[in-house]
Parts: C-alpha cells; structure tokens; sequence
C-alpha cells in the first residue's frame, strides 16, 4: 500500500518465479490469515464465499451472506462505496485500488465497520474484497473525541472559575497580595491593595513585597512571612507602607497550587486610639489568649473540617513541621473510631453544647491521649462554626486510678468509665462497690458485730476480715464488741 492508501497489486518482484506453484487451497489458507473479513463475489455482485480471519470480528450474521449481493449486507450510506468498489475492481488495467470503509449492520448491536479494498480475481469476472475490522481505530478515535470533549469541559470550568476568582478578588474592599513563598515576590495584586500602595504598585507585581513597605518594618514583616513558612502559622504585625500616612496590619495564611507555595497576606487598616479600646480590640485580645491558652482549642466547620487550631493543639497533636491541620477533619485525630466524632456532632447539633466529654486523642506515631472535650456550636452566625475545647487528663486519671486503690468509685464515678475502660475492669469495679456497699450495711444492722455480719452475708468471720482489710472498713485492732 503506498502513501495514498492505495492497494499495489504489484508488491512482489518475482511473482511468477515465486508464487507460480501456489494451489488454490494455499491461497485460501494466505488470505484467511491476512485478511478479517474476506468476500469472493461474482460478477454481478453476489456473495459466493466468505472467510472470517478470527472469531472476534463481530459479523454473526456473516454466513447468511453467501447467495445475498454484497449491497444487502452493508448500511445505507455504505452502498454507494460497495458499487464504486465494484466498479474500480472491474475496470481493466488497474494497477491500485483504494481501500474504502463500509459498516456492516449487526443486530442488538453497533454496526461494525471494516475497510475493504477489492481485487480481480481469475477469468472468469470474480471479485475478492479483502477487509480489515476497524472497531479498535473506531474505539480508540471515540475515546480521543471523549477525551477532547473532557478536556473542553475542563477549560470552560476552568475559565468560568478564573472568572469567578478575578472578579472576587478584584471586588474585595481588603487589600490582598498574593506573594511567592520562595522568593517572597508579589505574584498579584488586587485593586484595593494597588490604591494602598500608591506609585510603589506600578513595580509591585514581580517584585518583593519588602520593597514596598517602610525600611523599619521590613524586619517584622520578614519574620511574620518566614513563621509562615516555617509553622503555617504566626501573630499579625503592624507595618508601614511606603508614603502611606497610616499604618496597616499584616495578615498572613499559606496555601499551594501547582506544587508551590503561595502566601496570601492583607493589608487591613489598624484601628488607632479609643477605637482600639473597642470591640475589635478585645476581640483580639481573646484570639491572642485563646491561641497561647494551655488547653487545645479548635474551630471547625459543621462538618468537622478544621478551620483553625492554636498552639496547644499543634503541641498536643505533635504535628510535623511544615504540615497543617486547616482543612483536614478533626476526626483524623480525635476519638477511638468516628463513632466519637459522630457522636459529637449529634450533640451539638442537637442540644448546642457538649461538656466533659471523655475520649482519646490520636497524636502523631501512634500516641493515644485520654481527654475530655468541652465543645460549642455557633450554627446561626454568619460563618456557622464549631468550637472544641480539648484538655488533656491522662496525668489526673493516672491520680484517680492511685486513689481508687484506697477507695472504690461510687455508681455516678463508675459510670464515668464507660469508654475509658474495658468492661471488664469496669465490672470488676462494680463488683468490687456492691461487696462493699453489702459489708457496711451488714456492719450497720448489726452494730459493727462482726459475727453476725459474718453469718448475714454467709461468709466466714476470717474472710469477712479479709475483705474488711481489702476496703478498709472498721477498727481490726480489736476484738468484736460485746
């Protein structure tokens, strides 16, 4: 076949001195296997014999051909190419013939299509139309088309999501600059932060962003930006823009798109005089407390996703350097299974608060910590949100254990035990609380004779002692009273 698509009839040079001893059933055996489809058709058209190369070709019907005209076993717009197929075969002299795609009808199926080019064979006016099964081009041109459509769709979510983010972004009453981690270069900016800046925004993008704010707050702001990419998190600073009157707060969060990190830092007014004395101010002030508090504290969604943490919690959980918590499900880290977390959520969506409520937290290389959650939701405002107040008790619950050697727990501290203990220990506590709750009562109905309330319980006086000994119950010293 030449570059045209075209069937050279002359592919050998030596046919007669090669191929002159080649026998009928011979040709027959070559064309089988070099062809999938292959059809011997007489000078009017009709079928007279047909050969399927292998069993995968998909034409069941293909033995109900033979007698049938060529045309009746192809598609419609199939027939035009069969009759020219006809035509070029019984034209005299023709060196090439061209391989043309016709579909053969299947039924409860796809038409399946083969390329075929036809051939003269003999003298007597025979065609042979040799075909190849094209459903895998067919499947592989379907699945380029499939993945050109996807990818067609991606770029108009792609785009309308641009679009989305630009106009966000460029509508924002804050000044927000986006900065490059690693070089500390602003990537963009939008107009409010361009208005903020003045004559520095006509360089600003490219550029560092220290270049841009006043020589003496340069320092802070450098040591804000790298506690960011350090830890992921870091206090506000308050620094001065270049020919800007008033001084502004530098506000700083991390996040990574294509492999790099990128800072996302606003520039929000800083309130000056009694207006810091405000609500703002105090605001702050319990953000600040919060986030140096000794107890873990954490802010999610209704969810359970993270929305913020403090340092208690990044210590407790021993998170790694450069990781964060934000965004990932408290679950991950809290409870013996999600049924804790479940649990949590029902109640707060249910009754708003959780208090005191007993459970592990799963620090980093398999450390189980015993801890009790005090847990708000604020679902009504603006942002709804969930607060979880995490305080470790595994140094106190260490003490109680010490202490319940001396002194079993009552039913209302037993019950406490549920999900800190195993039943069995728990059974054994209980056990061990009615053995002792049957030994006073004994003591108290006999007056502290230990004799009779040895045959009231049915125990033997020394075993009685025993167990006297065991809950330190009464005065062993001495005798029985009288």
């Amino acid at each position: 076949m030449d570059e045209t698509g075209a069937l050279s009839l002359d592919q050998f040079e030596a046919t007669r001195q090669l191929l002159a001893d080649i026998d009928a059933p011979a040709a027959a055996s070559l064309i089988a296997a070099a062809a999938d489809v292959a059809l011997v058709i007489d000078g009017q058209g009709i079928i007279r014999d047909v050969s399927l190369g292998h069993d995968e070709t998909g034409l069941e019907g293909s033995a109900t051909w033979v007698g049938r005209h060529w045309l009746e076993t192809v598609t419609a717009e199939s027939r035009p190419k069969v009759l020219a197929m006809l035509r070029d075969a019984a034209a005299p002299n023709r060196g090439e013939r061209l391989w043309r795609q016709v579909n053969h009808p299947v039924t409860g199926g796809a038409d399946v299509p083969v390329q075929y080019a036809a051939v003269t064979i003999g003298t007597q006016g025979r065609v042979l139309a040799i075909g190849r099964d094209l459903r895998a081009v067919s499947t592989l041109q379907q699945r380029l088309v499939d993945a050109q459509q996807a990818i067609e769709r991606d770029y108009q979510r792609l785009r309308q999501t641009e679009a989305r983010y630009r106009l966000l972004f460029d509508s924002v009453a804050e000044a927000i600059v986006m900065v490059d981690a690693a070089t500390l270069n602003v990537v963009d900016a939008n107009p409010c932060a361009l208005r903020l800046f003045g004559d520095a925004a006509r360089r600003l993008v490219g550029k560092p962003l220290l270049d841009a704010l006043e020589p003496a707050s340069r320092p802070q702001a450098l040591a804000l930006l790298g506690a960011i990419r350090a830890s992921g998190r870091a206090d506000d600073v308050v620094v001065h823009v270049s020919g800007a009157a008033e001084a502004v707060t530098l506000s700083v969060s991390a996040f990574r798109q294509d492999g790099a990190t990128l800072l996302l830092v606003r520039l929000l007014p800083t309130p000056t005089g009694a207006a810091q004395e405000g609500p703002a101010r105090a605001d702050v002030l319990l953000a600040r407390l919060v986030d140096r508090g000794p107890d873990a504290f954490v802010v999610t969604d209704p969810q359970g996703r993270i929305l913020s943490v403090n340092t208690s919690f990044v210590e407790l959980v021993q998170l790694p350097a450069g990781e964060q918590a934000t965004g990932q499900s408290l679950d991950r880290w809290l409870g013996r299974s999600s049924v804790d977390m479940n649990v949590l959520l029902g109640t707060l969506k249910q009754n708003g608060v959780v208090r005191l409520f007993p459970t592990t937290l799963r620090a980093a290389y398999g450390v189980a910590l015993k801890v009790e959650i005090s847990a708000v939701a604020v679902l009504q405002d603006e942002v709804p949100c969930l607060g979880f107040a995490i305080r470790d008790v595994e140094r106190r619950l260490a003490t109680d254990s010490r202490n319940a050697r001396e002194m079993p727990r009552s039913p209302g501290q037993l019950a406490e035990l549920v999900g800190r203990m195993p039943m069995r220990d728990i059974v054994s506590e209980t056990t061990d609380l009615i053995e002792r709750m049957c030994i006073e009562a004994a003591l108290e109905l006999t007056h502290d004779n230990r004799a009779s309330a040895a045959e009231m319980l049915g125990l033997s006086r020394q075993s009685l002692y025993v167990k006297l000994r065991r809950y330190g119950l009464g005065d062993l010293g001495g005798g029985d009273p009288a």
